[in-house]
């Protein structure tokens, strides 16, 4: 079906790191229009550096953030593991170590975990999540119960999740429906209507199934998946989000259905179809497949954020889908207005009440919005030809073996983000002078403002990032060409 190609690739997204590449030599790179303006999601030059952030938050797909005190806590799909990430600011999230909350040894659930989502009920959390025997067909739901009151667990295996009528039915992509009181379990799975398709099923804690589900026919725009249910609950109604279409396609998107707050989710007449996507693709901003999302609340508890994952290229590929988030707000008629995805590398406001960390970038043509410098040595090319795949809409690139871009920043840490293509090859990275790390920016579909390098930790301070092409390249590449575009820096 058509969810399994998709998935089964994502045991590698913990190597996601390792993955590398860069733009079109000049002569085949497509001529684009001048760089997007502040309104189509690109960064002030005079942006303060305090206060903001700039995505992505993740590099894998499929995520779900909680505030809980003091701290932002996400998940990704990450395929062979459950893991959590933990930041005081949603501005370090991506530069956070990762816990290992789950893994497991029971070989009929320890492959292709999925899309794991968590919930604090009472003094414990409970981790809703999918896995299978290798066998696509074979995915299930399960939850985990924590043996403390800590989102990273540690966690027990708590039990299965299946509804009578769907026992031994492909399940993925738990939520949690709280409503008048009563807990529902809302997922994708087999149903009348999809394969994978929504369906709803009563619980009587949060680790029992305790009646039948009930399908919901949803609408989607396209005859794949309903999946990755999520909900809010305000002005008397309870607002049920979800993605359709393939995940692989430009055009996965979240479409929505609400109920009012006395009517009973299990009857499915109850349920009203909002018309058309309420989050979808922004071709002008280069955001693709924007779906598979979650909510969560600023952690002064005022405002609302859509945490999803999306893509920088408009070719069907179940890569390059990484994390992002942004702010929405709610129409006058009480439904939420979820605007358009942000470019990923838009400069935002962090939520309210988050207590920043001064991040700040360095665009490849020296700009910057903190202390932070780049040099060129050697041959470059230059230019706007990247377009919305691009940071502030242009990038350097050279295949010159010995060029060299030379960051210089105050920080402890810092993130260089660019272009991945076939024509891509090896550069070799070295902090303050000292050994070199070599890379491969290769990259098969061409994407945009992709995660090259994430240094170590440094001591506070004055440093050095130098990229050196190698004019190297791997089989697999027609050339060996090695992309400049943003850095990001941690202070």
């Amino acid at each position: 079906m058509l969810r399994r190609p998709l998935r089964t690739v994502l045991a590698t997204v913990a190597a996601l790191l390792a993955l590398f590449a860069a733009p079109l030599p000049a002569s085949s790179a497509v001529p684009a229009p001048s760089a997007p303006s502040a309104s189509s999601g690109a960064p002030s030059a005079s942006a303060a550096a305090t206060g903001t952030f700039r995505n992505p938050l993740n590099t894998g797909p499929d995520p779900f953030v909680t505030h809980w005190q003091g701290a932002y806590y996400l998940t990704s799909t990450q395929g062979d593991s459950i893991r959590m990430w933990r930041s005081t600011s949603l501005g370090t999230l991506l530069t956070a170590d990762p816990v290992t909350v789950w893994t497991d040894t029971d070989p009929s659930r320890n492959q292709h975990i999925w899309a794991p989502e968590f919930y604090r009920f009472g003094d414990r959390w409970y981790l809703y999540y999918t896995a299978d025997d290798g066998t696509d067909e074979h995915h299930r739901l399960y939850v985990l119960e924590s043996e403390r009151d800590d989102p990273r667990g540690p966690y027990h295996f708590k039990a299965k999740l299946a509804p009578p009528n769907h026992a031994n039915d492909f399940a993925i992509d738990a939520g949690v429906l709280q409503h008048n009181g009563k807990l529902y379990l809302a997922y994708s799975g087999i149903n009348q209507y999809q394969h994978n398709g929504l369906n709803i099923a009563p619980m009587s804690n949060p680790y029992t199934v305790s009646g039948d589900a009930v399908a919901i026919n949803a609408a989607g725009g396209c005859p794949e998946v309903r999946e990755g249910p999520e909900f809010l609950y305000r002005n008397g109604r309870t607002w049920m989000t979800y993605s359709a279409c393939d995940t692989g396609k430009p055009d996965y998107q979240v479409w929505m259905m609400s109920l009012p707050q006395t009517a009973d989710p299990l009857v499915a007449g109850n349920w009203t179809q909002h018309p058309g996507p309420v989050f979808s693709r922004a071709d002008e901003r280069g955001v693709f497949g924007p779906g598979h999302h979650a909510f969560f609340r600023s952690p002064d508890g005022t405002e609302d954020w859509i945490v999803y994952h999306a893509k920088t290229t408009s070719a069907n590929t179940y890569s390059d889908r990484t994390t992002r988030a942004q702010k929405f707000t709610w129409k006058s008629d009480g439904s939420p207005d979820f605007g358009r995805p942000q470019a990923i590398g838009a400069t935002q406001n962090l939520p309210s009440g988050d207590p920043g960390t001064g991040n700040y970038w360095i665009n490849d043509d020296g700009r910057s919005s903190g202390p932070g410098t780049v040099t060129y040595g050697g041959t470059w090319n230059s230019g706007t030809g990247c377009a919305a795949q691009c940071f502030w809409g242009d990038d350097h690139w050279s295949d010159r073996a010995g060029a060299t871009a030379t960051f210089s920043f105050t920080g402890s840490r810092i993130a260089l983000l660019s272009v991945r293509d076939t024509g891509n090859g090896y550069a070799a990275l070295s902090i303050d002078g000292g050994p070199e790390t070599r890379l491969d920016f290769y990259g098969d579909p061409r994407r945009g403002e992709a995660l090259q390098y994430l240094s170590p930790k440094l001591p506070p301070g004055n440093h050095t990032l130098r990229v050196r092409v190698t004019g190297e390249h791997a089989p697999q590449s027609g050339a060996a060409f090695v992309s400049v575009d943003r850095a990001e820096v941690y202070p």
